[in-house]
């Protein structure tokens, strides 16, 4: 994939977990770094292109369900006096029996556009929107699943599309409710329609998900795992104290205990929200290689609780960040909550930097998310570095939570000083984004939706 301009010099960029200035930027003919030079001679950097202003690379998004995009600001008030994550889920459940292939393509396009303006350049689609509004198969099994790749291929970002095997209601149960009847799969559907996305190419890639353990059972898990296409595996899990609870009772361990024991975990495998652990399923994850992928915003909006951050990190493992129901659409907010909640729960400040060994809290949930995100997506997507994707946004640094920031501080400012500031310009493998007009869509869809 060939760029538009095949070098670029940034007056400043982050690479290697720091501000190095004057850094030249070479990206090949396959939309990926062929050089990265800090420092670079005024005479060697001739005819580059000068971005206007310091360069971060992007960022994946590894947690995404398009759709909820359309419940965001919809599910704030409690009419019955009591309200939790079950109780969201069935308002979240109506939504997803009501919506059309082509109102899913306008919500996932708006969504899209708005992560790329955040500066994320990748995102990884959980997707269980699968049958038609009756649960019958589309002609297309794909149907749904191709909705969001058109979506991504027209704003421009990078998708890892992850179709979800869902197949009963819970523990115990012998099927899905009907509220669920869009989301019926089984392992070969699961990974025909993996197969159907992989073959896309270009910024498309496709993995496979398992919602959860509590809706796919031991046999269809593994039947699933052997079958996908090489690439990431992604599962819900030990997201609500209930899920636990019912986890051991039905079979006898823990979530992540019983995975750990039943299934070949490797460095394949993304756990998304893994928010209540134990110190000793954080070191059997480790050994495997596997990552996390922490929602901060929806798992603070849906009240599951606080992962074990500094837990994680003691453990040198991989984590990446997802925006998961979309309440924001933030790496910023995503990052600030992130750490906040950390100090929430342990009245104690700065507690990444601390956990990662890093003066700079920023810089430690930067890179953090940064690393782990090419786990998630299956994408080399790690920075600023020769091999990766030229993915970058170029950091406006007059805006105003950056005024008067000393440049060594620009990280944390970003991250840590409000009202969170949008790149100036977005690249994905080497190609700067132009902006998609996808607001009139997305209003129709909703207008559609809520007020016909």
């Amino acid at each position: 994939m060939a760029s538009e301009a095949a070098r670029f010099l940034a007056p400043r960029a982050w690479v290697g977990g720091g501000w190095a200035s004057e850094v030249l930027l070479t990206v090949g003919e396959d939309g990926h770094w062929a050089g990265v030079r800090t420092d670079c001679p005024a005479a060697e950097a001739q005819g580059a292109l000068r971005l206007p202003g310091p360069v971060l690379p992007g960022l994946v998004n590894g947690h995404s369900h398009a759709f909820q995009r359309a419940i965001a600001g919809l599910t704030e008030r409690s009419p019955s006096g009591q309200d939790d994550f079950w109780s969201w889920r069935d308002r979240m459940y109506a939504a997803a029996l009501r919506v059309s292939p082509e109102q899913v393509e306008a919500i996932a396009a708006h969504l899209y556009a708005e992560l790329l303006r955040a500066g994320y350049t990748q995102v990884c689609e959980f997707h269980y929107l699968h049958h038609d509004t009756d649960g019958r198969p589309y002609a297309e099994p794909a149907e749904l699943a191709l909705a969001l790749v058109r979506a991504a291929r027209r704003v421009g970002i990078g998708l890892t599309l992850l179709p979800t095997l869902y197949m009963r209601a819970g523990f115990g149960a012998e099927g899905l409710r009907e509220d669920q009847r869009r989301f019926a799969s089984t392992p070969g559907f699961i990974a025909e329609v993996a197969q159907r996305v992989a073959r896309e190419g270009g910024l498309v890639r496709a993995g496979v998900a398992i919602h959860s353990l509590r809706a796919v059972g031991e046999a269809a898990l593994r039947e699933l795992v052997a079958a996908a296409p090489e690439g990431p595996v992604h599962i819900h899990i030990a997201e609500q104290v209930r899920e636990v609870e019912d986890c051991r009772t039905f079979l006898g361990q823990r979530p992540i205990e019983w995975l750990l024991d039943h299934v070949p975990v490797d460095a394949r495998w993304n756990l998304v929200h893994a928010t209540h652990t134990t110190p000793h399923e954080l070191a059997g994850l480790r050994a495997r290689g596997a990552a996390i992928v922490i929602c901060p915003s929806t798992e603070a909006n849906l009240g599951d609780g606080v992962f074990d951050l500094p837990g994680w990190l003691g453990q040198s493992g991989r984590w990446s960040i997802g925006s998961d129901s979309h309440v924001t659409r933030s790496w910023t907010e995503e990052l600030r909550l992130l750490e906040y909640s950390q100090r929430f729960a342990l009245r104690e400040r700065n507690v990444t930097a601390r956990a990662a060994l890093c003066e700079s809290t920023a810089s430690a949930l930067f890179d953090g998310a940064l690393e782990g995100g090419s786990a998630a997506a299956g994408v080399p997507l790690a920075g600023l570095a020769v091999g990766q994707r030229a993915d970058f946004q170029v950091v406006d640094d007059a805006a105003d939570g950056l005024l008067g920031i000393p440049e060594d501080h620009l990280l944390d400012g970003l991250v840590f000083s409000s009202p969170s500031a949008e790149p100036r310009e977005v690249y994905v493998a080497g190609r700067r984004v132009p902006a998609v007009e996808t607001a009139p869509g997305f209003v129709a869809a909703m207008r559609s939706l809520w007020q016909g």
